[in-house]
């Protein structure tokens, strides 16, 4: 396999995390990781908390336990634009409530395209072929609710990575890997929740939890040489902070953070299930601080929730200089008709010193969706399902 080709893969992923330290040689398919959806990368990529539409699946599947009928979205970005390659992500999803189950039953399907490739031999520089790489990722899930005010939801996922087809000349390892995860997450959506001096904020405000790509390590060549798939903990809030008849606004806030142990004297990892706890500990909790990210936003709709209605949205994402330094700002905007909706976002780093030609800057999604039955068009208040 040509040696500059698996450099450059390498090299878009990491640059595509903004040099995030967990993602540099500790986890493997950090494709798992991208904002797959334009709404909520139209308000900093921030969705834990809000999680009331299919792309929840990724955000929190556990908000999917207060919606009723059906959608399916489809959302496609060109990635890392400033390198002007055949890099792109596509993700879509499918929810579907069932009274007999209930709750709903989701899946989605994530594709991180790299391009094609030369295959060349150590001896020489002709061609002798050509490769395809990428990344997949095939989610299926459930959500239920607990009572009118928790949700739950599971997620199972397989993983399959291919850097290569197959190995050339001497080398180890096919440059494929397959793999499992599966996701936990809970969501807070209360009806009535009384508050001294203001009064009654049910059905205005919502706390989700979400604790992802929980699985064992990935491994291309042999398991010696595993990495950890990256465990990824979200906990999110969204606040109706303003409503009338025609209008609302929402804020988002989340905070995320890998769960990736530090490695030992021989270069290996802790398993998941170790890395949950040690995480925490291994490293001065300055540093655990620093290695939580912040995102949040602002998305604002008008219209009438029976017929037709626009959103704009903005946000803002923080990482701190010390893990990554990713700062950028978000902003898109988002109709729905009857059954149907688009959305779009769009993400620049330029206003921030030293980030001018990020690669990450530049960036849109542009997602498609269509819902239908009982619960499937954005409402004013949070949904409730039944």
């Amino acid at each position: 396999m040509k040696k500059v080709s698996m450099l450059f893969i390498v090299f878009a992923l990491i640059m595509s995390f903004g040099n995030r330290i967990e993602a540099q040689g500790e986890s493997a398919v950090p494709f798992l990781l991208l904002a797959p959806d334009s709404r909520a990368g139209g308000i900093g990529e921030s969705g834990s908390g809000l999680a009331d539409n299919s792309a929840a699946i990724f955000w929190n599947p556990a908000g999917i336990a207060f919606l009723t009928g059906s959608e399916f979205s489809f959302t496609h970005s060109n990635w890392l634009p400033q390198f002007q390659l055949d890099l792109f992500y596509d993700y879509a999803t499918y929810r579907q409530y069932m009274e007999d189950l209930n709750g709903s039953i989701t899946a989605s399907i994530t594709y991180m395209n790299f391009g094609e490739f030369v295959r060349t031999s150590s001896n020489s520089p002709d061609p002798i072929g050509t490769f395809k790489s990428f990344d997949a990722a095939l989610t299926l899930g459930y959500a239920t609710k607990l009572s009118n005010n928790w949700g739950l939801g599971f997620n199972f996922r397989l993983i399959h990575s291919r850097l290569a087809d197959k190995p050339t000349e001497a080398e180890q390892g096919s440059g494929v890997a397959t793999s499992v995860s599966f996701d936990i997450a809970a969501m807070y959506r209360p009806e009535h929740f009384e508050v001294p001096l203001l009064g009654d904020l049910g059905n205005s405000f919502s706390l989700g939890f979400n604790l992802s790509n929980l699985g064992p390590k990935i491994y291309y060549i042999d398991q010696a040489q595993a990495d950890p798939i990256p465990t990824d903990l979200r906990v999110g809030l969204a606040a109706r902070i303003f409503q009338d008849e025609y209008n609302s606004l929402t804020y988002t806030l989340d905070f995320s953070r890998l769960l990736i142990g530090v490695a030992d004297t021989a270069g290996r990892r802790p398993d998941f299930y170790k890395a949950l706890f040690t995480s925490w500990t291994d490293r001065p909790f300055t540093e655990v601080l620093k290695s939580v990210n912040t995102a949040m936003g602002l998305e604002y709709w008008y219209g009438v929730p029976s017929d037709f209605m626009f959103a704009l949205r903005a946000g803002f994402f923080y990482e701190d200089p010390d893990h990554g330094n990713r700062k950028f700002v978000t902003m898109g905007a988002g109709i729905r008709y009857d059954l149907y909706g688009f959305d779009f976002s769009y993400i620049t780093t330029d206003i921030f010193k030293g980030t001018e030609n990020h690669p990450l800057s530049n960036t849109l999604r542009f997602t498609l969706l269509v819902g239908w039955g009982s619960v499937s068009k954005p409402t004013l208040g949070f949904p409730r399902g039944i």
